[in-house]
């Protein structure tokens, strides 16, 4: 495995992390709880979860899974989208991340985290009111890092600014939708992170599977495939995805590669880049995306990959996560 820093800071985290969006909703636990491990056994040390995936579920089987393991994980946890009804059952106020944290660490059966992320920019609370509570939450042991999640390049820049001036600690890290089929990001945010040196996460890092090729505009999806047992996924599929993936799969084909692990490799080449999260049901997914990690990245297939993505780099963001407006 390789190792990266994220961003300016010192830690440490393994250039492919293990996402868990899936467990406790696609994967039961004790696949989850495989897969987990088999992660572990083959050097990932970034795991990265939420206090609302599978509601809730996610945590608690992360927690039970990293029994007697917990020192060897750098745990990455989020909290600011909807947890429930109420005024402030979201956001980023002291109120809501105090709770979501105390909550956070039951679940995970631990007593701090390693990267506390904001799940999402709250216009409705001041961010000073936010830093300085991460501020506390550092300065008492419970958390060591904090990072952001989907924060437009002025606000996460703003958010910086203000930590430099009262003293308060940075985000290290971002985390966005980022991919050969969404390269949104490199517009305003890559050239920000790069300049601050804040580390990215991209997630989706394979446009929710349609980068690995399962997807074709003549068959309809797979069994197993996202789209059938998420159905709101539905709503990322279009023919330019589709296709984008089909030409992936067929200059994956010609280097003896998967594109799932085409498509990895090619995002942790990425400048800012420190750890692409990859999500799995089945350890035979991580077996394959781990492939990416040594997967040699020369110039011809770059710029293929770049040719044949270019169109992404403009329009809507494949996903972006937001409070609702009227919070």
């Amino acid at each position: 495995m390789k190792y990266r820093r994220l961003g300016r800071s010192g830690l440490e985290v393994s250039a492919l992390g293990l996402g868990t969006n899936a467990f406790g909703k696609r994967a039961d636990q004790e696949t989850s709880t495989r897969i987990i491990h088999f992660a572990l056994d083959q050097g990932i040390n970034f795991v990265d979860t939420a206090n609302i995936y599978a509601g809730t579920e996610s945590e608690r089987i992360i927690g039970e899974a990293l029994a007697g393991k917990r020192h060897h994980v750098v745990l990455a946890t989020k909290a600011g989208l909807v947890t429930g009804q109420g005024p402030n059952a979201m956001g980023s106020s002291r109120y809501h991340l105090q709770q979501e944290l105390e909550s956070s660490l039951r679940r995970l059966k631990t007593d701090y985290i390693d990267l506390y992320q904001i799940h999402t920019f709250d216009p409705y609370t001041p961010i000073e009111e936010t830093l300085r509570t991460l501020d506390d939450m550092v300065r008492a042991g419970k958390v060591r890092y904090i990072g952001a999640s989907n924060y437009a390049a002025w606000e996460l820049m703003k958010a910086l600014g203000i930590s430099e001036q009262k003293g308060f600690p940075r985000y290290i890290s971002t985390q966005v939708s980022y991919s050969l089929g969404d390269r949104t990001p490199e517009q305003e945010l890559v050239p920000m992170c790069v300049d601050q040196g804040v580390g990215i996460i991209p997630y989706f890092p394979l446009a929710g599977g349609i980068l690995s090729g399962k997807y074709t505009l003549t068959e309809g999806a797979p069994a197993d495939s996202r789209a059938v047992t998420d159905p709101n996924f539905n709503k990322f599929l279009n023919s330019s995805r589709i296709t984008l993936g089909q030409q992936v799969s067929k200059l994956a084909a010609d280097r003896g590669s998967s594109p799932s692990a085409l498509s990895l490799a090619w995002l942790m080449h990425k400048p800012a880049v420190s750890t692409v999260i990859v999500g799995a049901t089945r350890v035979e997914q991580l077996q394959d995306n781990l492939k990416s990690v040594a997967l040699d990245m020369d110039a011809e297939v770059s710029e293929s990959l770049d040719e044949i993505s270019d169109s992404f780099r403009h329009g809507e963001p494949f996903a972006a996560y937001r409070l609702p407006s009227n919070a």
